[in-house]
């Protein structure tokens, strides 16, 4: 590929910026993993609660939520922490409606029970792609809960239907890219955060055209450039948290089981 084909920060064009997650990063959540995109830098938190929203009690199936905030300094100028705001700006609500759907898709919630799981995503340092960082992030902390929950017997297996993750794709100067950073998303022609299990199906796909229209040709090869980078997502998901084994959960093998044959 030349020169001129690469981005500004040297990557391909169907490149991911460097991952990385690191488990278990703060002591008292039942699950945690601090997750970073390149600049973009994520902890998520998930904290179990022995309660449901009205509508599921006496149902004996749990609830998965999440919240999301950007913390004061995690872009250039300084932002009020939303606590001290009286509304919740409709970004804020927007995003972690789209981090809730996206997990509670992963998870049998018959199995888990009449609890939930809420899993906090905190922005500490924002270069774009923050809501799919913390669904990719949030994935893994989840998991990290549901392991400990079985462990202290209160589950019998871990409930687990797949893997999930997110990544942003885009249109920039005419050029499809995978996973823009805040440089590439702000003067993006469209704009499309994708959502996809580790089978290859969708969860979600949100695409917008912030400049210029968009074609069903450039629409599709948007979706193929974002499966193939989710399938590197999740390939890293299965190395750090390692294979859900039977023991744990006989969904995901079944599932895997199914792809190779």
């Amino acid at each position: 590929m030349s020169e001129t084909n690469l981005r500004h920060d040297g990557r391909r064009p169907d490149q991911l910026r460097p991952v990385n997650i690191t488990l278990h990063f703060t002591k008292y959540a039942e699950g945690s993993a601090f997750i970073q995109m390149g600049d973009t830098w994520v902890i998520c938190n998930a904290s179990v609660e022995d309660r449901v929203p009205p509508f599921l009690r006496g149902t004996g199936q749990g609830w998965i939520t999440a919240e999301y905030a950007m913390l004061p300094r995690s872009t250039e100028t300084r932002s009020y922490r939303e606590s001290w705001r009286l509304n919740q700006p409709g970004r804020s609500q927007e995003i972690q409606r789209l981090i809730g759907r996206s997990l509670r898709a992963a998870v049998d919630l018959t199995q888990l029970g009449e609890r939930t799981i809420t899993i906090d995503c905190d922005v500490i340092q924002a270069d774009g792609g923050t809501r799919t960082a913390s669904i990719t992030g949030g994935f893994v902390a989840l998991v990290l809960a549901l392991r400990k929950l079985k462990e202290q017997g209160l589950i019998s297996h871990i409930p687990v239907k797949n893997y999930l993750a997110a990544i942003s794709v885009g249109i920039v100067d005419g050029q499809l890219l995978l996973d823009l950073d805040y440089s590439e998303d702000s003067r993006a022609e469209v704009d499309m955060n994708v959502v996809c299990l580790g089978d290859e199906r969708f969860v979600e796909a949100q695409a917008t055209a912030e400049v210029t229209p968009f074609t069903l040709e450039q629409l599709n090869h948007l979706l193929r450039l974002a499966q193939a980078g989710i399938r590197e997502l999740i390939a890293y998901e299965r190395r750090v948290l390692g294979e859900l084994s039977s023991a744990e959960t006989a969904s995901v093998q079944e599932t895997t089981m199914s792809q190779s044959s």
